[in-house]
């Protein structure tokens, strides 16, 4: 009994520590003034401030950047780790040890420690500032861990079901885009994914990589410097709450789907 109420309590715990944050977040988004309180009582004015601030011209650029900088590094980072992995599982056992230990160096690294030797990198060649330089940055960040997602489900392929269509005389690159590649595909959508969220979410890289004469701002960037200088402001909680809710909405409809595919049928007698 006791180990059962402890356990539950323990839950209960970890839930308030991982939303609690949001939830006042979302609850100081009605909030009209800049100290965090209410002395006016709940406001829709932060809301409608987004309409109208001077800030959301600024604001609506950061977001086309990250978007754009999101949508072009997912995509090639999710190539790139689809071939990539491919090419890992067809290694041997302790080549593919090898170099899946080598993947795992810039995840366990220290973000900062990578966004600075990229900085190196392309101060040392000479890359423009800019979108290349992000672009570059977010493919490198977000490539291993396409890999990883992918990983797992190359690992669970029979590898009967591709030398088979070598045998029914498909060359290599067509039983790798109509057999190998189709049964992956969950893996490289979990991928895709990763890694857009990964470069939407990124600060470190793009920080000290975007070049200070660009002008380019990304959201979490444009929120930091506007931050640092103006402070925390109902505007900005209205701002994350919408994300928030946003993103909850495309997780729920997500759940939602999956779960209505995996129902069993029912047998029709």
């Amino acid at each position: 009994m006791v180990k059962k109420v402890l356990g539950k309590a323990y839950i209960y715990i970890i839930l308030a520590l991982l939303y609690a944050p949001i939830l006042l977040i979302i609850v100081y988004s009605f909030s009209n003034t800049s100290n965090f309180s209410f002395r006016h009582g709940f406001s829709f004015e932060a809301y409608k401030s987004i309409f109208t601030s001077e800030k959301t011209p600024e604001l609506m650029s950061a977001l086309k950047n990250t978007l754009l900088i999101a949508a072009i590094s997912s995509v090639v980072s999710t190539v790139l780790g689809a071939f990539s992995a491919i090419g890992i599982f067809s290694l041997g056992k302790k080549a593919r040890r090898v170099v899946e230990n080598v993947n795992q160096i810039p995840i366990i690294n220290s973000e900062i420690v990578m966004a600075v030797s990229l900085m190196l990198f392309f101060v040392t060649f000479k890359f423009p500032e800019g979108y290349v330089r992000l672009i570059l940055g977010h493919i490198s960040f977000c490539t291993p861990y396409v890999i990883l997602s992918i990983m797992p489900k190359l690992a669970s392929l029979d590898p009967n079901v591709y030398e088979a269509a070598l045998d029914l005389g498909a060359n290599p690159i067509k039983a790798m885009t109509k057999v190998m590649i189709p049964m992956i595909a969950p893996g490289i959508v979990s991928g895709f994914v990763m890694a857009f969220t990964l470069s939407m979410d990124d600060f470190i890289i793009t920080q000290i990589n975007k070049g200070a004469s660009t002008g380019i701002n990304t959201l979490s960037t444009y929120i930091y410097a506007d931050a640092r200088i103006k402070g925390l402001s109902p505007f900005w909680f209205a701002i994350f709450s919408i994300i928030f809710v946003v993103v909850l909405g495309i997780l729920l409809v997500m759940n939602f789907r999956k779960s209505v595919k995996v129902q069993p049928q029912k047998e029709v007698k």
